[in-house]
């Protein structure tokens, strides 16, 4: 059986560290995915989601047990904003995302998928952060649109506009034509 987040919360606070350690693994790809959509760098989401989990375990006891996911996705996105402003003092150009590890499938499609990540992420550049961050939690993570309103304090209406205006924007930049039935 599947224990709630809030159990697991008040087990953490009473010091139990397998507790904290199954919300970290639980939550682990959306906040991962909400960190992608504000610093749209790999290797960049992936620090800013460490540095996530170590404040929330140390600020653990200012969370609200039944609030654990919304809350935690607040901070991630707080620090990948944060870690936004520091980086733009300093540009660089990002490394690739081919960083040397092998794979047990095909090369040919490693590079696929290397290539169609590339095209995803320099579609989604330009949408604004809040349409990347709901567009990420929809398709990739799976959440629901009240989900989705709680952990970004919108309304599920503003939710499926956005994650709509979101969609058809990549969809543009991707090249898809809106295909439209004609009437006779």
């Amino acid at each position: 059986m599947r224990e709630e987040d809030e159990t697991l919360v008040l087990r953490a606070r009473a010091g139990d560290a397998e507790a904290f350690d199954v919300l970290v693994r639980r939550h682990m790809r959306t906040a991962y995915a909400v960190a992608l959509s504000v610093v749209m760098e790999p290797t960049d989401a992936e620090d800013v989601v460490q540095d996530s989990f170590i404040s929330a375990l140390e600020r653990l006891d200012s969370c609200q047990p039944d609030r654990f996911a919304a809350w935690l996705m607040r901070i991630v996105r707080n620090r990948a904003i944060s870690l936004q402003r520091r980086r733009r003092v300093r540009r660089s150009e990002p490394l690739e995302w081919a960083d040397g590890v092998k794979s047990a499938e095909d090369p040919g499609t490693d590079l696929d998928r290397a290539r169609l990540r590339e095209q995803l992420l320099e579609a989604m550049a330009p949408l604004p952060e809040r349409q990347r961050e709901v567009l990420l939690l929809h398709d990739l993570e799976g959440w629901r649109h009240r989900e989705i309103g709680e952990a970004l304090g919108m309304k599920e209406g503003t939710v499926r506009y956005t994650l709509f205006r979101a969609r058809r924007a990549v969809r543009e930049r991707l090249g898809y034509e809106e295909t439209r039935k004609e009437e006779p």
